[in-house]
C-alpha cells in the first residue's frame, strides 16, 4: 500500500454525520461508541433527550438546562424541537468542537433533517459527511417497509448498518439485505454488532493536515480490527470495538496487517500526474464504482475544467468543491471498503485518464 499520497485538507466547515433508524434499531448505542472511540476528537452530539445516553455522572463538567459537558471535551446538546438553534449553538464553539452528531427520532424522516444542513445558510458553516440507517436486523419486518418513515430512513441513508446481527441467522441476513436493496438499489450495507463499526467507514476521520489519509484509515481500521479479536467477541469479526484508533501506530501498523486482511477492511490509493475526463469519471461512478466501498476521498483534475476539484463520497452520494490549484496538477483518490479488488478499481480509473493530445 502507497504511503506517499498526501491529501490536503483545506474544508473547515463543521463535518455531520446524522444517524437515523427506526425505533430500537441502535442509534443510541453506535452513538455511545463514537463517543467512546473519539478519543483525540471532540464530538458534539445532538439528541432529543439526554436520558437516552447513558452519560456516567463522574463525566460530567457542566449541566445546563440543554447542554451538557464531558470530561473528554466533547457536549451533548437537546434539540429541543429546534435543530438550528441547537446546532448554532455548537457553531459557537467550533474552535472546541471537530465533528457533529445528529441522532433522529425512530419514527422521523430523515429528509428535513438533512435539508436543514443542505437547504439553509448553515451549508456554508457545516458539511454534511454521512447519513447513516441503522436496521435491527432481529425485529425489522416488511411491513415496516409500509412505513414512510422506515421507507425514507433506507432510502435517503448513505450507508445502511444492519446491527444485531448477532442474533439472527445469516439467511435472515441475506433476506433483508435483498429487502433493502428492493428500496435502495446498490445500498452499501455493514454488517454490525452493538452498534460497533470501524469509523473510518462511516465517518470522516481527520488525522492531522498533511497525514496521508490511506495509511492512517488502513492503521485505524486494522487497530480496530487488531483490538476486537482480543476482545470477548473475538469470534464475531464484526466487533470492532477498538479504542485506539486516533493513536499514533508509526511503526507498528504493520504488525496489524494480518488482521486487516483477515477483516477484509481495505484501502486503495491511485495517483497520476494526468487529467480525468469528466464524461469517463462521471461513468465510473454511476455505473462501475464497486458496491463494497463505503468512503472515498480525493483531490480531482479534469481536463474540461481549471478548477482543483475537492472530492467526498459516502456510500452512493458524492460532494465535489472547486478550489484553486496552489502546486503541481494531478489526481489523488482514496478508496476505503471491504475486500476491493485493487487492480480493478486502479484499473477503472485509468481508463478515465483523458488520451494524450497529439501536436497537428
Amino acid at each position: 500500500m502507497s504511503t506517499d499520497l498526501i491529501l490536503p485538507i483545506d474544508d473547515n466547515r463543521l463535518p455531520v454525520t446524522i444517524i437515523t433508524g427506526f425505533l430500537g434499531s441502535g442509534k443510541t448505542t453506535l452513538l455511545n461508541h463514537i463517543l467512546e472511540t473519539f478519543e483525540d476528537f471532540k464530538v458534539a452530539v445532538l439528541v432529543n433527550e439526554f436520558g437516552d445516553i447513558n452519560i456516567d455522572s463522574q463525566f460530567i463538567v457542566q449541566l445546563d438546562q440543554d447542554m451538557i459537558e464531558l470530561t473528554n471535551g466533547c457536549i451533548c446538546c437537546s434539540i429541543n424541537d429546534d435543530l438550528r438553534n441547537a446546532v448554532y449553538r455548537v457553531l459557537e464553539r467550533r474552535d472546541r468542537i471537530d465533528y457533529l452528531v445528529v441522532e433522529t427520532t425512530g419514527v422521523a424522516d430523515p429528509l428535513p433533517v438533512t435539508l436543514t444542513f443542505l437547504g439553509t445558510e448553515l451549508r456554508d458553516m457545516t458539511r454534511l459527511d454521512s447519513i447513516l440507517t441503522l436496521v435491527d436486523a432481529e425485529s425489522f419486518a416488511p411491513d415496516l417497509f409500509n412505513s414512510q418513515a422506515a421507507f425514507s430512513q433506507i432510502a435517503y441513508g448513505d450507508i445502511i448498518i444492519l446491527n444485531k446481527t448477532d442474533l439472527v441467522s445469516s439467511e435472515r441476513l441475506e433476506t433483508l439485505e435483498e429487502g433493502i436493496r428492493g428500496i435502495k438499489s446498490g445500498a452499501r450495507i455493514l454488517r454490525a454488532e452493538q452498534g460497533k463499526v470501524p469509523l473510518p467507514l462511516i465517518i470522516d476521520i481527520k488525522i492531522g493536515e498533511n497525514g496521508a489519509y490511506q495509511e492512517k484509515a488502513a492503521e485505524a481500521i486494522a487497530a480496530q480490527s487488531h483490538k476486537a479479536q482480543h476482545s470477548d467477541h473475538s469470534g464475531h469479526h464484526h466487533d470492532h470495538s477498538g479504542r485506539d484508533e486516533h493513536h499514533d501506530h508509526s511503526g507498528h501498523h504493520h504488525d496489524h496487517s494480518g488482521h486487516l486482511e483477515n477483516d477484509g477492511f481495505m484501502s486503495v490509493s491511485f495517483q497520476r500526474d494526468r487529467p480525468f475526463t469528466l464524461r469517463q469519471f462521471q461513468q465510473f461512478l454511476d455505473n462501475h464504482l464497486p458496491e463494497n466501498v463505503f468512503r472515498a476521498k480525493g483531490v480531482l483534475w479534469f481536463q474540461e475544467s481549471p478548477a482543483r476539484h475537492f472530492f467526498q463520497l459516502t456510500g452512493k452520494r458524492f460532494q465535489l468543491e472547486d478550489d484553486e490549484w496552489s502546486g503541481p496538477r494531478g489526481n489523488q483518490l482514496v478508496f476505503i471498503g471491504r475486500d476491493l479488488d485493487k487492480d480493478a478499481i486502479q484499473q477503472l480509473l485509468e481508463d478515465c485518464i483523458a488520451p494524450v493530445s497529439l501536436p497537428v
